[in-house]
């Protein structure tokens, strides 16, 4: 760990050299040289997607050669100063041992504000949406998480989730994944470690969500989860995981839980291969799922697997299926089934020429397909069926 007298004399070298004061920083630094090699360095993560690996080299470099020298021109000196600079600010970052929080704003009625969340599991900031009729009562939350190279603001966008919310009056939270946990910002669903209840991207989303549950007075009986993809992956991860916290869940274009352990498993997974592992696991929660038969990215025998992991498909008491099709978009086939209660307990939508996409989405955001159906509004119909009896936050 960098002591703190060190941290501030870096510091300090790194703002004289931004200013222009070469000969400053350069006194500094020759200072320092001599005693960051003394230091513990944090180890570099070796996780593929990590943006460690890059950054905190610096700890290993001879810092006496950016020591100005007779030999050494104006140019020179500045332009290792400046490299200096840059690479000590990465380090700074990196050497922390929480990420950084992200930007918060007081969430108000109307808005769709930032804020960051921190347990022991992690940090992770969020954006949050609050309806404009929303003035301290009980009302539902839907957590939205997005799939690879997405954030919050683009699948706002893409899915129309906010606009809905304003309309019907519920809350909705998008967890962001950063680039520092996956360099594809994809939720880490095929990580081992990642796939449990305590620990992991499951815990820091669970608890991010209760946190909003708690703060904002939501109801605790009416919370869902839903997300595209690598999110849709995470979502029905979650459902497995915390079915005392989820009411239901929507699962689009995603992979069910436990079926990979690395990213070879993911990428043969996503393709449609084979796993016993998927079996192992089941919920009870409501689920509805999406599914394009045209998609190349994930394969469509996963919405098959993804709906064996709810238990309601192991009894089957009541099944109806229709075709329809979405006047000037696709067609579809959506299949119910009801448990033993008659209540529905799982849909499964497939799409017929839909590729990776989320259906009848917005061209404001990535990954949509305007032609339908509408997975938003279906999803908000069937959560909205479904609350926790005995609901814990």
């Amino acid at each position: 760990m960098i002591d703190a007298t060190m941290t501030k004399r870096m510091e300090e070298a790194t703002r004289l050299t931004r200013a222009g004061k070469l000969s400053e920083a350069m006194a500094l630094l020759q200072g320092a040289g001599d005693n960051v090699k003394s230091q513990q360095a944090p180890k570099a993560s070796s996780q593929p997607g990590n943006v460690y690996e890059s950054t905190c080299q610096v700890v290993d470099e001879d810092f006496s050669t950016v020591k100005p020298t007779p030999s050494s021109s104006s140019y020179e000196r500045t332009r290792k100063a400046s490299a200096w600079a840059d690479k000590w600010s990465s380090f700074q970052g990196m050497a922390q041992p929480s990420p950084t929080p992200g930007r918060s704003e007081e969430a108000r009625p109307g808005a769709f504000t930032a804020g960051s969340f921190s347990n022991r599991a992690g940090s992770r900031d969020y954006k949050l949406f609050l309806p404009s009729s929303y003035h301290g009562q009980a009302m539902p939350l839907v957590v939205m998480l997005h799939g690879c190279t997405q954030n919050p603001d683009d699948f706002a966008a893409g899915t129309n989730m906010n606009q809905l919310a304003e309309e019907q009056s519920f809350c909705v939270l998008y967890p962001a994944q950063p680039i520092s946990a996956n360099s594809s910002k994809c939720w880490n669903w095929f990580k081992a470690e990642d796939q449990q209840r305590e620990g992991g991207e499951p815990e820091i989303l669970a608890g991010m969500a209760r946190q909003i549950i708690q703060t904002q007075g939501l109801d605790a009986s009416r919370v869902y989860v839903a997300g595209l993809s690598a999110g849709g992956a995470m979502a029905t991860t979650l459902a497995m995981n915390y079915p005392d916290l989820f009411a239901a869940v929507g699962v689009h274009s995603g992979l069910p839980h436990g079926v990979a352990k690395s990213l070879p498993d993911a990428l043969a997974a996503m393709q449609g291969g084979t796993s016993t592992q998927a079996g192992r696991f089941s919920s009870d929660v409501p689920a509805i799922i999406f599914h394009g038969d045209r998609d190349t990215t994930v394969h469509l025998s996963n919405a098959e697997r993804v709906a064996a992991q709810y238990a309601v498909t192991k009894t089957k008491r009541d099944i109806n299926a229709e075709q329809g099709r979405v006047a000037g978009g696709h067609g579809y086939t959506r299949t119910v089934y009801h448990d033993t209660l008659g209540e529905a307990r799982l849909e499964q939508w497939r799409i017929h020429g839909a590729g990776h996409a989320w259906a009848g989405g917005s061209a404001k955001g990535s990954y949509t397909d305007p032609k339908g159906p509408d997975a938003t509004k279906e999803m908000l119909r069937f959560f909205m069926q479904h609350r926790q009896k005995d609901a814990m936050c």
